[in-house]
Parts: C-alpha cells; sequence; structure tokens
C-alpha cells in the first residue's frame, strides 16, 4: 500500500465541516455532523476494500454476486476524540473489528505519551484504518501507528478531519506508506499546537467538557 494525501471534496463534506468549525454549534448537533462526516468519509476510505463472488438466491433467479468476505477491516481509535469518527465508520460497516489507542497530548513537550491499548488478536492480518479528529502536530498519530506496525499491522490508512501541513509532514515522514485522508487541509498550527483556523479541541467540543 503506498501513502500520500487525499483530501476528500464534496459539496456535502464541505457543508457540513463548515458546520464544525463553528463556535456556536452546540455539543449535541457537533457529535451528530462529525458522525455524518465519518460515515461520507468512510464510503470513499474503502472504496478498495476487496470482494468475494458468492452464489445467492433473489426471489428470482439464482446469481453470483459479489460480498465483502470477512476478517478483513480493523477501525482503531487514537482516544478519546477518535471514537467520534469510529461511530459514524461503524454506521456504514458494522462487522468491522474494532480497537482503541490511548494517547495524551504532553502538554510542555507536544509529544504523545501512551496510556491504553487493546487490540483484536488478529489485527495483523486486517486493514486497519486509524481514526483521530485532528493531525495537528502529527506526533500522535505517528506513534499510534507505529505502536499498530509493532502489532503486526502491514495494511494501513489514516482518517482525520482535518490537517495540519506540519502534521502531514511529520505523519508522511514518519509513515510514507500509509495514506492520509482527511476533508480539509488548513492554513497551519499555532504555538500551542493548534490546527488554524480549525475547529477549536475536538475532544472537548465532543464531550462538552471545556
Amino acid at each position: 500500500m503506498t501513502g500520500g494525501v487525499t483530501v476528500l471534496d464534496h459539496p456535502l463534506l464541505r457543508h457540513k465541516l463548515t458546520l464544525l468549525r463553528d463556535k456556536y454549534t452546540p455539543t449535541a448537533q457537533f457529535r451528530q455532523v462529525a458522525r455524518e462526516i465519518s460515515t461520507l468519509m468512510a464510503y470513499e476510505v474503502l472504496r478498495d476494500l476487496p470482494v468475494e463472488m458468492v452464489e445467492i438466491e433473489t426471489p428470482l433467479e439464482t446469481m453470483r454476486a459479489e460480498r465483502i468476505p470477512g476478517k478483513k477491516l480493523c477501525i482503531v481509535s487514537i482516544l478519546r476524540a477518535g471514537n467520534g469518527i469510529l461511530e459514524g465508520m461503524l454506521d456504514l460497516v458494522p462487522s468491522a473489528r474494532v480497537g482503541h489507542i490511548g494517547l495524551y497530548r504532553d502538554p510542555a513537550t507536544l509529544q504523545p505519551v501512551e496510556y491504553y491499548l487493546k487490540l483484536p488478536s488478529d489485527v495483523g492480518e486486517r486493514l486497519v484504518v486509524l481514526v483521530d479528529p485532528m493531525l495537528a502536530t502529527g506526533h500522535s498519530a505517528a506513534a499510534a501507528a507505529s505502536r499498530l506496525k509493532q502489532a503486526g499491522v502491514t495494511a494501513m490508512k489514516f482518517v482525520c478531519l482535518l490537517a495540519a501541513p506540519e502534521g502531514i509532514a511529520a505523519f508522511t515522514g514518519a509513515h510514507p506508506d500509509v495514506p492520509v485522508f482527511t476533508a480539509a487541509v488548513d492554513r497551519e498550527l499555532d504555538s500551542h499546537g493548534y490546527i488554524r483556523p480549525g475547529l477549536g479541541d475536538a475532544g472537548d467540543r465532543f464531550y462538552g467538557t471545556r
């Protein structure tokens, strides 16, 4: 699997992303819209899932048709904000396995610190979609991708709502083999490591913990 950055450009995505950016969007609506965006993004991110031919019976006749084979997909959320994207993707692929990586950003160094890891035992046999709303400094996402590779993952994609140029450079520099999918690339990071213009702290806005 080759890397690169794909900006998913669609009027519905742009409209819904505007709602997420608006500071007056309430928590409940923020969650719902993020979930809708995640489902729309999953449709494109999973476009190349492998399929197999199976025989089925329609009400009129027998035919051969395509089906996604089992044990092919795992969605891994970078806690806690990644869960806001995870749920929307599971709406589209409810049979996918789920993993979690707990990372927090040290406020002084901006470096990630791991505090939790739970993955399916066969995660190395699956395509893994790693999700986090923001690719800011890129350190947490890169650390999570490294941890997944240590667990045996060889096929991986990273999905975020927003990315900063600095985060893209850091992530793709560390993992040039992992493609990145985002709804937008914003201007820059500020001195506190926040994406500008951005949408604020995604975790706080998901869970109302400002």
